[in-house]
């Protein structure tokens, strides 16, 4: 079959460069419309009960986490300069498009009692701009005397004050949101410049939005980034420009598709596919490595060009095609989670992968036979470089001292499992910030006066119609509220209880002593004067409650707390509300981003697991496929398990905690680890049997041919994932450590490992299976007929330009 591939690669070099050519011109038109995503991605399945209560709850009550929170310490904000302009910036920014509603100190409202109508006036406190020291002074004084506020809008004892910005849905949810974010902020931050005030932004729009715009500029970054690393390591491995630029052109190229095949899917740029640009840019010199290395060591064993790039294509193609497909695997795993982020992540990388496969299979040799052949200089790495002197050190090792070499083995090992019994699984909604960013700080300042800006439902139904009016119903909701505020975790408060306590002090003529629910005799006088109870359009009462008032809302902001605390938290919650609201009388849900969060990633770390076992069954069947002995396929996932197990105790032992950011890591590194051990035992096989099955010599041979391009590999991969601990998301980081670490491991493990097994278990590993595999890898015939495969024309350019001086 290969016969027939070299054929048609060298014989159609033309055809197939324009056909790449059109195809990434079109890849290219569909890349530069790809979009960013901007919502949050929905980690439980549709059909999940917690997922249906919450899309139930945002039809009934509307979408929350849609408010951004900007907090102000400000000592001198009721002097009558600075109040004036927090006036005027707060009506400024609810003026801007695609903002709803702005509630903040200088923009608030309160219940008014009117005789007259015997309705409460629902008017804003401030109705104009102050003209006077002693008009803010009497304004503070009135908010002062609001408790609905107090807590909840304004700390009066660290003297922050917070403005409330609601945004619009739409807006939110479309590419509008960063010009959005960024005209309210630039608005507020001329307040804060004026005074020397450190503003402070947080609430989920806000994370969201500027993670975003993070992820479209860190996308940027480390494309030049990884391009510039894998540029200057190829060329100080090769000594060729000519293997620099043939290697970048191939990666560009898969670059053009991944953005291509994005758009074509309809998918949108997500923090996860975001690093596969310059994944694919480290896969696809990786494959180049591999392809050069044959090219260069075959022209150097027999000085024919035609014959050299037919045996890159043949050996290093077959080869290349299982090491892709089992790190397409890895990635691929990812598909059965049901969650919509991996599985469009897993679909991408996986189709991708492969695609560069294709890319650099082609492109390579295609275009190294239009060039001269390689200068003595290209070929100085075979001999006597620092690599072929390492090599020969491990080999002595491996034959000297494998005593050494397993005990070293067992005790990493078993330090590896101790470690892994330390590993926590935990996660929070704001896990992969920098703790060092200026995100995460004003997250934190606001958690520290306020308790928290995640947003956390209780929806309690009553299962009667007007049941939420009965008095009962009502102090069985502060009741509940009262218990709420025994979480430290938990901020104040807002439901129909705050309401009806406002409209009581209303009633009462502002009077804060009066600020509590009214007994059974005050309360029809007070709710009387509530307007519009049972109207459809939104006011301060019915946005609280259902059209058939059966149900109402409590709405917290709680800390960004991880999933066990949070788990913790509404286990211990539950039997309490069950003792306020009997289940068989009340139905009580907990809802909101919060809940369906600590939900999906439970959900999401049981179904890695799941993609991480399946990885490694859908690999070791390919190795079956290859190998067809069972001892062999047994060896061969051993030097893949160990790297594992040492970065699962690595993260035991550096408090790095099981969660979807991390757990990913271990079958993205499986499937691009797994690669050397391929290459190693196929080229042993092949080994074995131009050494009429002597063990030692095979081995010997097989790590001396295949043990450049690993250990080429390592360095490219190793150095290639390191920029992604330059990001600024904790996810991405630790993608950059741990998979960095896992591949150092594994090319040790492959080294190492791998062949002093083979030479250990001797004989008992070569098996009849092993002889005859399913499948042929590097097992092609060593002395194809050129003038078959290529032809004569070929033959004839070669000759042609050995006549010019090479380049």
């Amino acid at each position: 079959m290969w016969q027939f591939i070299v054929r048609v690669i060298l014989r159609n070099r033309i055809s197939i460069l324009v056909i790449i050519g059109l195809l990434t011109a079109i890849m290219a038109y569909l890349g530069s419309g790809v979009k960013m995503s901007y919502e949050m991605a929905r980690m439980l399945p549709k059909s999940d009960s917690i997922n249906v209560e919450y899309e139930k709850f945002k039809e009934e009550f509307g979408q929350d986490g849609s408010v951004i929170f900007v907090a102000v310490q400000d000592p001198d904000l009721y002097s009558l300069e600075h109040y004036r302009d927090w006036y005027e910036l707060s009506n400024s920014v609810n003026e801007i498009h695609g903002v709803e509603e702005v509630i903040s100190t200088a923009r608030m409202y309160r219940l008014i009692r009117n005789d007259d109508k015997k309705k409460f006036n629902f008017s804003p406190i401030i109705s104009q701009l102050p003209q006077t020291q002693s008009e803010v002074d009497s304004l503070k004084h009135i908010i002062y005397g609001l408790p609905l506020y107090v807590g909840r809008l304004f700390n009066p004892e660290t003297e922050v004050t917070l403005m409330m910005i609601t945004l619009d849905k739409k807006v939110l949810n479309s590419k509008k949101r960063i010009p959005l974010i960024k005209g309210i902020k630039e608005e507020i931050d001329v307040y804060g410049e004026k005074y020397n005030i450190d503003i402070k932004y947080s609430g989920l729009p806000y994370i969201r939005t500027v993670t975003s715009k993070k992820i479209q500029d860190e996308l940027l970054l480390f494309v030049l980034l990884s391009l510039a690393i894998t540029s200057f390591l190829l060329f100080v491995l090769f000594k060729s420009v000519r293997a620099v630029v043939f290697s970048m052109l191939v990666v560009i190229i898969a670059v053009i598709w991944v953005l291509g095949t994005t758009a074509l899917f309809g998918y949108k740029i997500t923090i996860l596919t975001g690093i596969l640009p310059p994944l694919l840019i480290v896969i696809g010199v990786e494959n180049s490595i591999f392809l050069l290395n044959k090219y260069l060591s075959e022209y150097r064993e027999h000085g024919n060009k035609v014959k050299a790039l037919s045996r890159m294509i043949s050996r290093i193609g077959n080869a290349n095609l299982l090491t892709n497909a089992t790190t397409a695997v890895g990635f691929a795993a990812f598909i059965i989670t049901s969650n919509e982020l991996l599985v469009e992540f897993g679909i991408i990388a996986s189709l991708n992968i492969l695609i560069t496969y294709l890319l650099s299979l082609l492109l390579m040799p295609i275009l190294f036979s239009f060039f001269p052949t390689p200068k003595s200089k290209h070929l100085k790495h075979l001999d006597k470089s620092l690599i072929s002197k390492v090599l020969e050190k491990v080999a002595i090792i491996v034959q000297t001292k494998r005593k050494l070499i397993y005990t070293i083995t067992i005790i990493a090992f078993i330090g590896g499992i101790i470690g892994i019994t330390m590993l926590k699984t935990t996660g929070n909604i704001v896990d992969d910030i920098s703790k060092k960013d200026k995100l995460y700080k004003d997250m934190i300042f606001l958690e520290q006066n306020f308790n928290g800006v995640m947003p956390l439902e209780i929806t309690v139904d009553t299962r009667k119609k007007k049941g939420i009016l009965r008095m009962s119903t009502i102090k069985k909701l502060e009741q509940l509220q009262d218990t709420l505020a025994t979480y430290p975790e938990f901020s104040l408060p807002v439901s129909i209880v705050e309401v009806i306590k406002s409209a009581k002090q209303a009633f009462y003529r502002g009077k804060t002593e009066m600020y509590s629910l009214p007994n059974n005799q005050e309360k029809n006088f007070i709710l009387s004067y509530v307007p519009n109870l049972e109207s459809k359009d939104k006011s301060i009462m019915n946005s609280f409650v259902d059209e058939d008032l059966s149900k109402t809302r409590i709405s917290i902001q709680m800390a960004n707390i991880g999933t066990n605390d949070i788990e913790r938290i509404l286990s211990d919650l539950k039997p309490k509300i069950n003792a306020i609201f009997p289940p068989d009388k009340y139905d009580v849900q907990l809802t909101g981003t919060s809940v369906v969060f600590l939900k999906g990633t439970n959900y999401l770390v049981r179904n890695l697991f799941s993609s991480l076992l399946l990885a490694i069954v859908v690999i070791t069947l390919l190795m079956a496929l290859i190998f067809s002995s069972f001892r062999m396929i047994m060896i061969s996932l051993i030097p893949n398990i160990i790297p594992q197990v040492l970065t699962a105790g690595m993260m035991g032992y550096f408090d790095i905690p099981i969660k979807p950011s991390t757990i990913l890591i271990f079958s993205i590194a499986l499937g691009i680890s797994v690669d050397n051990t391929i290459h190693f035992l196929s080229r042993y096989r092949l080994q074995l049997k131009l050494n009429n099955w002597r063990i030692k010599e095979s081995v010997l041979a097989a790590l001396s041919e295949t043990g450049y391009s690993m250990i080429y590999s390592a360095i490219v991969l190793f150095f290639g994932f390191s920029i992604f601990t330059l990001s600024s998301f904790g996810g991405t980081e630790a993608l950059g450590y741990l998979v960095s670490f896992t591949l150092f491991i594994a090319l040790f493990s492959n080294i190492f490992v791998l062949p002093s097994l083979l030479l250990s278990l001797d004989k008992k590993l070569i098996t009849k299976s092993f002889k005859e595999s399913s499948l042929e890898v590097f097992d092609e015939e060593d002395h194809l007929d050129i003038d078959k495969v290529i032809g004569e024309e070929l033959k004839k350019e070669e000759r042609n330009k050995t006549k010019y001086k090479k380049l």
